[in-house]
């Protein structure tokens, strides 16, 4: 009987790299070859790609709130800077350790949630790429490629989650491990066991190939929604990987390239409360999408899924339920970030005013209209159930189903969420060409930020701090990144990237007390380690810091 490997099982206890045996095909076991030349099993191969990324718990079970596939990556990312905050400092326990680097270490789940995850996704890809084989026929082309366009994605955002340095900083610090299952394949893993990460360098070289081949097996491919990889989401990550090997040419034209088809979000669009990043439309590139039978969404009364986290606006009486509308309170805006938004900016909108905590409650309550349909329960959100006012309150996404689903949660949590927008790739494309040439940046910029802001003037969002030798038009870049995406989990990524600290502590800040940390560098909370069970099997692995938390607050940062 031949061996194969399997890379990271589920449980923690088990080895993440062992081996078991393929049974005999006179038993009742099937193998993944087995399974493949049933009728029709192949494109269901295919399609576990995309839907076992959203719609149910991949790390544990319906109980995890903070277990609902990609999307929660997001909210843990975002949360680990400064831009993004809590409802409160207390959230039973969820991502609250996000935002404030505890319990990082290797034997605690905040560390092996990603790797379970991430890993399990990838393997899931190396399934369909060895059912395609080396020679790949004609009709498993198409499904082949879906999975070479996905595990880049996987490994772009591993090779960022556990690189210590971006590799603008390090190209040969140590990113992540690979593990390619093809023995064509010039990353073929001989020996899970010893199994030490590659270099950025080598990283981003090998996520190239996979996106090559992606180009390749889906040039002229239609798909069928959203959710699927096509030639445009294979540019879109080329501009991304391109971006972070400061490949600046290359991620000028890739970028471009997926714009293609694509348009930006009206100020309309962007507002719209029924609407809202919750649909897909000419701007999204790529997405997922929450059905209404999806596990996520049917069990533990809705709660344990993006919409629970990430909208604000449910009814507390007809449903009670979501950790952002009925339990914890909504995702917050950092203040400072907020207040460098200028009143023209429509995405500014997007987030309550603080001045309206100083309002009394009937003054406040009409000022909230201006924001939502229910502006009762956008207040008692902040006044009584957080008790920290309504201030910074996010409203961008907003729930589906249009009113109906403002009154259901198992109707307003049946939402998409974009995962690459083309506003993204007019960013990537701007940072690009400004990086070879810097009035052709400056234009690009310019013309994308005047769509949000008609008077928009370049050089007004010039703040360097972190790390003082960025220039004017990388910070300029990086802010409009912050304000157009967030929430979207770009957030602790570009702080690694641009080798920027965080800012939390400051006048009137609204971080929570105990967590107003700032540094100069990227944190060490944002590099995450590798779970123990993977170190004592795989006996080459450098292992990252176990990330300590500041161990008080940090004086004020004079803006």
């Amino acid at each position: 009987m031949k061996k194969i490997y399997l890379t990271f099982a589920a449980a923690a206890m088990l080895s993440l790299v062992s081996c078991i045996e393929e049974i005999d095909p006179m038993t009742s076991t099937v193998t993944v070859n087995q399974a493949a030349d049933a009728p029709g099993s192949f494109q269901n191969f295919v399609n576990s790609l995309t839907s076992a990324i959203n719609g149910r718990a991949t790390y544990g079970n319906n109980t995890n709130a903070d277990d609902f596939g990609y999307p929660s990556f997001f909210i843990m990312h975002d949360l680990m800077g400064q831009d993004m905050l809590l409802g409160r400092p207390s959230e039973n326990g969820w991502f609250e350790n996000y935002y404030k680097a505890s319990y990082m270490g290797p034997q605690y789940k905040y560390c092996q949630m990603p790797l379970t995850d991430f890993y399990k996704w990838i393997k899931n890809c190396n399934n369909v790429i060895d059912m395609g084989g080396e020679e790949i026929p004609e009709s498993r082309r198409t499904g082949v490629g879906i999975a070479y366009a996905m595990r880049a994605l996987f490994y772009i955002d591993c090779t960022r989650m556990f690189c210590e340095k971006a590799n603008a900083v390090d190209p040969n610090a140590l990113a992540t491990i690979v593990q390619v299952t093809q023995k064509w394949s010039p990353y073929y893993t001989q020996d899970p066991t010893h199994n030490d990460r590659y270099t950025n360098k080598d990283m981003w070289e090998f996520i190239i190939s996979d996106l090559d081949k992606a180009e390749e097996l889906l040039k002229g491919y239609k798909r069928q929604s959203i959710q699927e990889p096509d030639e445009s989401v294979v540019y879109a990550l080329k501009a991304r990987a391109y971006l972070e090997m400061q490949d600046w040419a290359n991620a000028e034209k890739y970028a471009k390239m997926a714009q293609q088809g694509y348009s930006m979000l009206t100020s309309s669009e962007y507002l719209d409360r029924n609407t809202a990043f919750n649909t897909p439309n000419h701007a999204w590139i790529f997405g997922v999408t929450h059905k209404d039978n999806d596990y996520v969404i049917i069990n533990n009364d809705s709660d344990s899924n993006w919409g629970s986290w990430m909208i604000a606006e449910i009814d507390p009486v007809t449903s009670g339920c979501g950790y952002a509308a009925n339990y914890v309170g909504a995702r917050r805006i950092d203040r400072h970030l907020y207040e460098t938004i200028p009143a023209t900016d429509i995405r500014k909108n997007c987030f309550v005013d603080f001045a309206i905590n100083d309002m009394s409650k009937d003054e406040a309550l009409k000022a909230l209209e201006k924001y939502s349909n229910y502006p009762q329960w956008v207040y008692d959100n902040g006044v009584n159930l957080s008790g920290y006012g309504v201030g910074g309150i996010e409203l961008k996404f907003r729930p589906g189903g249009g009113d109906e689903g403002y009154h259901n949660q198992y109707i307003g949590f049946c939402v998409s969420i974009p995962l690459i927008r083309v506003e993204e790739m007019m960013l990537i494309e701007a940072e690009a060409a400004g990086m070879q040439d810097i009035n052709r940046g400056k234009q690009l910029l310019t013309a994308f930020a005047t769509q949000r802001d008609p008077n928009y003037v370049y050089g007004t969002h010039n703040e360097a701090y972190g790390n003082p030798n960025t220039s004017e038009f990388t910070n300029e870049i990086w802010w409009q990144r912050r304000v157009e995406l967030w929430g979207e989990g770009h957030s602790s990524y570009d702080i690694k990237r641009y080798n920027k600290g965080i800012i939390r502590s400051y006048k009137n800040t609204n971080h929570y007390e105990g967590f107003r940390w700032n540094t100069t560098t990227p944190p060490q909370w944002m590099t995450r380690c590798f779970v123990q069970t993977e170190s004592n099997y795989n006996y080459d692995l450098t292992q990252n810091p176990t990330p300590i938390p500041p161990s008080g607050d940090s004086d004020e940062y004079p803006f």
